[in-house]
């Protein structure tokens, strides 16, 4: 069953938000998405509320802790998995709370294993992503911890349907080998394109919740994420080019949702709604899709988390991508 059949015109935020007063943001966001509402994260509380330390305080029976020099694995949980696992916790009391009753799809966030290995030091201080063997237990041990993820918010929200996001911004260096090494000196070997697509087949396989991925770097690849089973992409379109042309439309006429961004994620001046989606008009025409699918297989969101905007702005962000979703149903040519 297609989950996002429901869907029209909608909007949605990627993920993070600024400031620290996640009540606050999960009110505004809530209150904002009426069709595709998310978990809001809070990176400027500092390390465990980011990105990477959230994820890592997913994983099961792998632990991190920082260093000068980033986020490290470690024998043993510490205060810095504690931390990231508090903090979590804290964001879906407040989801809890602003969602009582709601019935309709509602989206978590969390970093997927390849960023994860390219981000994260090993022990002896190289990146997990220099070690196969780390890279397949970073993505079995994040296969479970989302597993109990879900259960949890389809717990605190017991009428949602739960969709995921996984994050993976660096997914095109690791496969073109333009991760650093950990000096900074170097790049890691590409990983092979089987490998990663394999890796991501049975992670979205091993989750019963439809799986979106995000990725706000050029070159996104495409056709390996369709055949790894995401259900949707999320892309900044301000990096597309007529490159990708085919691989878009392809993935369209296969059923796949598009998370556009288009709305700018730091403080920008008042847009034109509708303006910011003329882009996604034009390269609806430019591959022959039906008008009348524009309002229904695209949602619009900013180009990427809104943590670097001011709160106020960010909260313009997501209502402007609602008003700019809207225009796409109402004026899809």
């Amino acid at each position: 069953m297609d989950v996002f059949a429901e869907l029209s015109g909608a909007a949605t935020g990627v993920g993070s938000m600024p400031g620290g007063d996640v009540r606050e943001m999960t009110r505004g966001v809530v209150a904002e998405l009426e069709q595709l509402p998310h978990l809001p994260e809070l990176p400027a509380r500092g390390p465990g509320a980011d990105m990477i330390g959230r994820g890592a305080g997913l994983l099961t029976e792998l632990f991190v802790q920082t260093e000068p020099s980033g986020w490290r694995f470690t024998d043993r949980p510490g205060r810095d998995t504690k931390r990231a696992v508090s903090w979590l916790g804290e964001d879906l009391d407040a989801l809890e709370e602003y969602t009582q009753g709601y019935g309709g799809l509602l989206k978590v966030q969390a970093v997927g294993p390849w960023t994860l290995a390219g981000s994260i030091e090993l022990r002896h201080g190289e990146k997990a992503l220099s070690d196969p063997g780390a890279c397949r237990d970073i993505a079995g041990s994040l296969t479970e911890g989302l597993r109990r993820h879900l259960a949890d918010v389809r717990r605190r929200v017991p009428g949602a349907t739960v969709v995921l996001q996984l994050d993976e911004p660096l997914l095109p260096a690791v496969l073109a080998g333009s991760v650093k090494t950990a000096s900074g000196f170097q790049r890691l070997r590409a990983v092979d394109r089987q490998l990663a697509e394999q890796a991501l087949r049975e992670l979205i396989g091993g989750l019963d919740a439809p799986v979106l991925v995000h990725s706000c770097a050029p070159k996104v690849p495409i056709p390996l994420l369709r055949r790894a089973g995401a259900a949707g992409i999320s892309l900044d379109f301000g990096l597309l080019t007529e490159r990708d042309d085919d691989d878009l439309g392809e993935a369209v006429e296969g059923g796949t949702l598009i998370l556009a961004g288009v709305v700018p994620s730091t403080d920008a001046g008042s847009s034109d709604p509708a303006g910011s989606v003329q882009g996604v008009r034009t390269l609806w025409r430019r591959l022959g899709l039906a008008p009348e699918l524009l309002g229904r297989r695209v949602v619009v969101t900013p180009t990427c988390g809104l943590a670097g905007a001011s709160p106020a702005y960010a909260r313009r962000a997501l209502a402007t991508a609602v008003r700019a979703a809207r225009s796409l149903v109402d004026n899809p040519e």
